[in-house]
């Protein structure tokens, strides 16, 4: 069954689309990564136009953003202020990424920008990831067990404006926060990614943060950075759709709750050689749908304009006439989706710790 969306403006399939995000959130929960540079792409291909896809998917990650960082606020594993400094840079590279939308936008090539830089980077990470889980699993298969430092300093780790962070019990340059948030906002407003790909292997490798502190802080991050590429894209722009939003942010949401309890009992490392496979295969299918599908997209944006619900028209009369309170609605929706989803996660692992004792193991 098909349903037009009312901003895109193209008709797609609602429990299509709520699977694949909850299947997106499940690899998302399990791997420790933001599942926007899948789903964006996904949503490409299922004929929603790439200026759409972003801002949306955008959404999408900031509901489960909060979800995340709020399961982390509970738990006490988040370092506000590094991911504060890390926010000050985000901000001003989204500002940027979102000049640079506007500029492609403006002449026409946004589309084909969108759909290029996702071929590339596919094919950088999906091409990494291979490389580490190959020599994973070689390295498990021969016993060899590599030791690593807890933290190399650098020389940017010396450059002025040192800050202490006491919860990760680190000394070092504002900066180095600073510039990598940057880039990540930067990223995050053209692509409508979280940038948790680039964010993560940042705070392990350049910032040195510990790693319990890294999941949380990141969310944390992320919160902000997809917080302000929804507002400016709903204000400027006025391309997210609510029906859409709520239908990815309840998938992914659930997914992510699936992919941590399965991350729990399961080596995720055993499967990133399959993650990376399938990175690759997506950034071919976006070079081929760039380069040997584009009229056929555009036919299907063409003769996807219907009569609409009542719903649907609800929702493009108030993305038109009242865009503030659109934007604003966008940002409760996902606020209320993601720290509901937090609480009640918390609720039920009380119940169940409460009604369903665990077993006991016998010393006999």
């Amino acid at each position: 069954m098909e349903f037009f969306l009312p901003i895109a403006e193209v008709h797609v399939s609602l429990p299509f689309i709520f699977i694949l995000s909850l299947a997106v959130g499940v690899l998302s929960g399990l791997f420790g990564v933001g599942g926007g540079f899948l789903m964006t792409p996904f949503l490409i291909f299922l004929g929603i136009p790439p200026a759409y896809a972003v801002p949306n998917e955008a959404n999408n990650i900031l509901g489960t953003s909060i979800s995340g960082s709020t399961t982390h606020y509970l738990k006490g594993t988040l370092d506000y202020k590094m991911g504060l400094m890390i926010v000050v840079g985000g901000v001003v590279g989204t500002a940027l990424g979102i000049y640079t939308f506007s500029y492609f936008q403006d002449i026409g090539k946004i589309n084909i920008v969108i759909s290029l830089a996702y071929m590339y980077i596919l094919a950088i990470i999906g091409t990494m990831m291979l490389v580490q889980g190959v020599t994973e699993i070689d390295r498990a298969r021969k016993k060899i067990v590599v030791k690593k430092k807890l933290h190399d300093h650098y020389w940017f780790h010396g450059l002025p404006f040192r800050m202490r962070f006491k919860k990760s019990k680190l000394y070092e340059s504002a900066f180095t926060p600073i510039v990598i948030g940057f880039l990540v906002g930067f990223i995050a407003a053209i692509l409508g990614v979280g940038g948790a790909f680039i964010l993560v292997p940042a705070m392990i490798y350049i910032i040195g943060m510990p790693t319990k502190l890294i999941p949380g802080t990141s969310l944390f991050v992320t919160i902000f950075i997809s917080a302000i590429v929804t507002v400016l894209h709903a204000f400027n722009y006025g391309t997210i759709d609510l029906i859409l939003v709520t239908v990815l942010i309840l998938g992914s949401i659930l997914g992510v709750q699936i992919g941590q309890k399965l991350g729990e009992r399961v080596d995720s490392s055993q499967f990133k050689t399959i993650l990376a496979v399938l990175l690759l295969l997506v950034g071919v299918a976006i070079a081929y749908d760039t380069f040997f599908a584009a009229e056929n997209v555009s036919e299907i944006y063409k003769n996807s304009k219907t009569s609409l619900g009542p719903v649907s028209e609800f929702v493009r009369d108030l993305s038109k006439n009242v865009p503030f309170l659109y934007g604003m609605a966008s940002l409760v929706l996902a606020l209320g989706l993601g720290v509901g989803a937090a609480v009640l996660r918390k609720v039920l692992s009380k119940l169940k710790d409460k009604y369903i004792p665990k077993p006991t193991i016998s010393t006999k």
